[in-house]
């Protein structure tokens, strides 16, 4: 039986400083904080979503409090839109850089914009084109 993909969880330095770049910039809404721990090392969590903190559409960003998180880079987080130069334009305005575009893609009907977060997080922001 297959499972599928479920969640993303983003290690970020500033949790309370990441948590609003993504509402911001993305108009995600907040939906739950945890305090647990992994492997006996405690971590603190903010649940991020359009219609929920998990499943389709959220993102986790997590903090381990007694250490940095790790380079960025390691992950690209990947989000699609139906006005690309409205989210460059709230990205940059939430702290953002945009890194390449908007371009139209010459692999696939879409236009795309490569953004990062305020800690150097990469995210490829994509529109479908009509006829795509």
């Amino acid at each position: 039986m297959p499972t599928p993909y479920s969640f993303t969880k983003l290690v970020v330095h500033d949790l309370k400083g990441m948590s609003a770049y993504y509402q911001q910039a993305y108009g995600l809404k907040e939906f739950d904080r945890v305090q647990a721990e992994i492997e006996g090392e405690a971590i603190d969590e903010v649940f991020l979503g359009v219609e929920s903190g998990h499943g389709p559409g959220a993102i986790t960003l997590l903090q381990y409090p007694d250490r940095p998180a790790p380079t960025p880079g390691a992950i690209i987080l990947g989000f699609v839109t139906e006005d690309l130069d409205a989210l460059v334009a709230a990205v940059e305005a939430s702290g953002g850089r945009v890194t390449d575009g908007p371009r139209t893609s010459e692999a696939a009907p879409v236009r795309v914009a490569f953004t990062t977060d305020p800690e150097g997080n990469l995210a490829e922001n994509v529109q479908v084109v009509a006829g795509g």
